[in-house]
């Protein structure tokens, strides 16, 4: 019973630090926060057409990849800052390279729906 109770207090202890990365990124950042408005619509929007469930999973799963890379993308730029705030080629490039990741990943959110709603409105 012991390493049960291990394994679920570690379970709680990560939820909490989770929460609270969660908080920051909503206190600290503002496109985090626009992308969630962003993606709480999209979800909206999702349930409301009238297609399959492997779409819907496809469309909320983009918007939320978005929201998941813009997270990683905040914790890079704050590791990077907490480290100093002189200029450095490695320092600028870690930040281009998350910047490069969240970029990418709107792209496929964008394809991905424009394929979808194609499909829903051609059909």
């Amino acid at each position: 019973m012991k390493n049960q109770s291990v394994g679920l207090a570690r379970i709680i202890k990560a939820t909490r630090y989770s929460v609270k990365g969660i908080k920051a990124a909503w206190q600290h950042e503002a496109a985090f926060r626009e992308e969630i408005i962003v993606a709480v619509l999209a979800v909206i929007v999702a349930f409301y057409l009238d297609i399959s469930v492997i779409e819907r999973i496809l469309l909320i799963g983009s918007v939320m990849l978005v929201v998941i890379v813009e997270i990683l993308n905040s914790a890079i730029e704050a590791i990077v800052d907490r480290i100093g705030s002189e200029f450095h080629e490695l320092s600028g490039r870690a930040k281009d390279m998350g910047s490069a990741a969240v970029f990418l990943t709107i792209i496929l959110a964008l394809v991905v729906w424009s394929v979808i709603l194609w499909q829903f409105f051609m059909s």
